[in-house]
């Protein structure tokens, strides 16, 4: 029987100790369920949002940042799709300094009264799925979803992709002195 892993060498190792001992077929078959589960192509993101104000850009920026539950990682920017089979899950506790990629949307503003959006949109198929980020400042929250939803159709058209699910999650502040909002997608797996 050949077993083939493309994920990890070291899985390799684990398979021939299995395969060269005397165990019982069901308990192979138990741990060939476990290494697939574990080496596994799915994607896990959550989708998040933040807004707060601070004495300096920064301190702002960083707070709306702890606020949306991601102030204490690095991240890491990257481009707007989503590979097949992602899943959408609630932002568990992540572990300070770790390294995680996002697609990020940010707004500052240092006039008070200003009111400032972030937004993300998720589009998702059965083959892939992308992500627009956008922000305004003193616009109407409801039309910069609405252009941040127009901007993710038009990327899934574009690819051919017929859209199973669009996800907006969007951020709203009215700046008293100096505040940022976010609104994030953060690849978890």
């Amino acid at each position: 029987m050949v077993v083939c892993f493309y994920k990890s060498a070291c899985l390799y190792k684990y398979i021939y100790r299995y395969l060269s001992s005397d165990i019982e077929v069901p308990i192979f078959f138990s741990l060939f369920k476990f290494l697939s589960e574990i080496t596994s192509d799915i994607m896990k993101v959550s989708i998040t949002s933040g807004k707060s104000e601070g004495p300096t850009r920064l301190n702002a920026f960083d707070n709306a940042l702890l606020d949306a539950g991601i102030g204490d990682v690095n991240l890491i920017p990257v481009s707007s799709i989503l590979p097949k089979d992602t899943e959408i899950v609630e932002l568990p506790p992540i572990k300070e300094g770790k390294m995680v990629n996002c697609v990020l949307s940010c707004v500052h503003s240092d006039h008070p009264g200003d009111l400032i959006t972030a937004v993300v949109a998720v589009a998702t198929s059965d083959d892939f799925g992308c992500v627009v980020e956008h922000s305004g400042i003193n616009q109407d929250p409801e039309k910069i979803k609405a252009e941040a939803k127009t901007m993710v159709e038009y990327m899934m058209e574009v690819r051919g992709l017929t859209i199973k699910e669009i996800i907006i999650a969007d951020e709203n502040h009215t700046v008293k002195k100096e505040a940022v909002a976010v609104a994030a997608v953060v690849y978890l797996k």
